[in-house]
């Protein structure tokens, strides 16, 4: 078996059993597609540390983030871990190449008001209403844009004013949605196209696509913010620390995120540092002044 082929056989395996998203999946292959042509197409056996290592050392080459490098080295690693369980490779040779290391990086901030602008209804068009829905969603709830695309009216419990989503590594939570955001959900759902798929946000034609949501709400940050730079996952950034800002409860804000580590949540805040200094020198006992 060539690697190439253990590459598909790993994709089809967590398609059927860890329930990953199409988009995950493809961003998968994609990035084990960048491995040189000969190793992919030579016998997975014979895959060696120095085939990773210089793998790696062609994608730093290339100007590849630490980031990339290190999302492509864990796809590969999964894809060997699954290759030993079905006995095809006794050995990983990924085990000594270690992962480079990079900066941790916040996304782009978007203001409060910013968001309370783009929240403006602008028209009551089936459109515009779809549109107000998912932007109370995804930045009064702070979902991911697969989650959005996702979700089902089986899921949404509008008089208790909560929502059910299937998160990665199909991690369930139940999350409160505002008072907007529930309204908007009930207008939609009056203007809602007649198609017979349980999602909520559907066209004619079936499910609505993370390409129209993306292309939607960069029209929306256009006419409303003056500018095209906005991607939904900006809003759920916004909605952790605008969260945080208000409550100052990083494991509440973990937990509404779906976050299993609280690392991965601390990328999301932009408390300054004077008021992290500020907040250790009132509450840690060593730092505190004596009188």
């Amino acid at each position: 078996m060539t690697l190439a082929q253990a590459i598909e056989a790993w994709l089809a395996h967590w398609e059927k059993t860890q329930a990953r998203s199409p988009h995950t999946l493809l961003a998968y292959r994609r990035d084990l597609n960048t491995l040189p042509a000969a190793t992919l197409a030579a016998p997975i056996a014979q895959l060696s540390e120095p085939d990773v290592r210089q793998w790696m050392a062609q994608g730093r080459s290339q100007g590849r983030s630490a980031r990339t490098l290190s999302r492509r080295l864990s796809a590969l690693r999964s894809a060997i871990g699954h290759a030993r369980n079905q006995g095809w490779l006794s050995a990983d040779p990924s085990v000594g190449v270690r992962p480079p290391r990079g900066v941790k990086t916040l996304p782009d901030s978007l203001s409060v008001d910013d968001a309370q602008a783009l929240m403006q209804p602008t028209g009551n068009s089936p459109l515009n209403i779809r549109d107000q829905a998912q932007w109370e969603l995804l930045y009064g709830s702070g979902l991911r844009l697969a989650e959005l695309c996702q979700l089902k009216w089986l899921d949404v419990d509008l008089r208790a004013g909560q929502i059910r989503v299937m998160g990665k590594g199909q991690r369930e939570r139940v999350l409160p949605i505002t008072q907007p955001a529930a309204e908007a959900l009930q207008a939609w759902q009056k203007v809602r196209p007649a198609h017979p798929a349980p999602e909520v946000f559907v066209t004619a034609n079936g499910p609505l696509s993370p390409r129209t949501i993306q292309r939607r709400l960069k029209q929306a940050a256009a006419q409303k913010l003056g500018t095209q730079a906005l991607h939904p996952h900006q809003l759920r950034h916004a909605f952790a620390t605008h969260m945080l800002e208000g409550c100052q409860d990083l494991r509440a804000v973990q937990e509404l995120l779906g976050h299993q580590n609280l690392s991965t949540t601390q990328i999301y805040t932009h408390l300054d540092f004077d008021r992290l200094a500020q907040a250790y020198d009132q509450g840690h006992p060593r730092a505190r002044r004596k009188t």
